[in-house]
Order: C-alpha cells, then sequence, then structure tokens
C-alpha cells in the first residue's frame, strides 16, 4: 500500500487580502443605507411618542375632568417661551386656564430632547401648546378651537420624508406620512 501525501489546505496571504477588500467595499455600500434606516427608526420613534404623549393628554383630562396641557419645554419644569417641541414636552394639569405651567401645577410627565438631527415643530395653532378640554377637545388660551400639525423632520434636510401628527377639530391626533420643502 501506498500513502498519498496530502498537501496544506490553506489561504494565501493574497487570497485573505482579497477576501477583506470586497467585505471593506461592501460595508462601505452599505453604511448609508444602514444610517439611513437608524434615522427613520428614530423619526417613527419620535412621532409615535408624541402622538402617544397627545392621547395621554387628552385622556387625563377626560380622565380628571379638567384642563390638561402638553407643551414643549426644555428644563422639564416650564413651558419653554421660544423654540420647538425638538427640546422635548411636558405634561401638566392647568386649572387656571393659561397654558403655562406654574409652580403649583403638578407635572404629570416628562419627555426628554429627541435625537440630534430631527427636528420637531408644529404650525401656528401648536406652536407652543396643545391643550385639551374634560370633553377631550383641544382649545387655545382664548377659547377658540386648536387643530394643528406637528412634523418630525431631518433638520436642514431638503425635501425632507416626515411623520405628521395632526390634530383633528375633536382634538384627536392621528399619524400621517409626509414630505417638508424643508426641514429648518
Amino acid at each position: 500500500m501506498r500513502r498519498v501525501r496530502r498537501a496544506w489546505a490553506g489561504v494565501t496571504v493574497i487570497e485573505l487580502l482579497v477576501v477583506l477588500a470586497l467585505l471593506a467595499i461592501l460595508a462601505a455600500l452599505a453604511a448609508p443605507a444602514l444610517g439611513q434606516l437608524v434615522f427613520n427608526q428614530r423619526q417613527s420613534t419620535t412621532a409615535r411618542d408624541l402622538w402617544l404623549a397627545l392621547a395621554l393628554t387628552r385622556s387625563e383630562a377626560i380622565r380628571q375632568g379638567r384642563r390638561m396641557v402638553l407643551c414643549h419645554s426644555a428644563d422639564a419644569s416650564r413651558c419653554a417661551p421660544a423654540g420647538d417641541w425638538s427640546q422635548g414636552w411636558i405634561l401638566f394639569a392647568d386649572p387656571n386656564h393659561n397654558a403655562q405651567r406654574d409652580p403649583s401645577e403638578e407635572v404629570l410627565q416628562v419627555w426628554a430632547a429627541v435625537a440630534p438631527g430631527m427636528r420637531v415643530r408644529g404650525n401656528t395653532p401648536v406652536v407652543r401648546y396643545v391643550s385639551y378640554m374634560p370633553q377631550g377637545h383641544t382649545e387655545l388660551v382664548s377659547g377658540a378651537f386648536q387643530a394643528g400639525t406637528i412634523t418630525v423632520c431631518r433638520a436642514g434636510s431638503s425635501p425632507s420624508p416626515a411623520q405628521q401628527i395632526v390634530i383633528s377639530r375633536s382634538g384627536r391626533p392621528r399619524l400621517q406620512q409626509s414630505s417638508v420643502g424643508t426641514c429648518l
């Protein structure tokens, strides 16, 4: 019987370098798509969080039988006089109907600022706050009904895919996909 010698099975350095180069090219091609996927998920999460905050505000107004306000807040204790919803928001009971949190008014919940690179802005009726009455509808401090749209989009991007929370005349919020010309 004759024995057959087997050659070593393995890869050469050149073969290894070719495989590593191919993996690097594939990773470079996939990175932008992965970044977009992460941003889209953050955008959806932010829009859903704000939608849930509005639904909670409405629910608490009905349950407690008093005016509840959701406003944007930079310090988690007062409604911000400037800026937009990107800085975070708070929910509080507003028995004096001024849509400003006074020291005696209880904060029910606080939401943190959104991820960098994202903007959350409301149109004129909902630029600073959304106020729910005990019957479940929205109302401005002036007594006029409050309906509007809050848009979640990529800062500085134009045009930008966006998610919007539309607050109807009856106060019900709904989510919708959209596109905005600019997101400043």
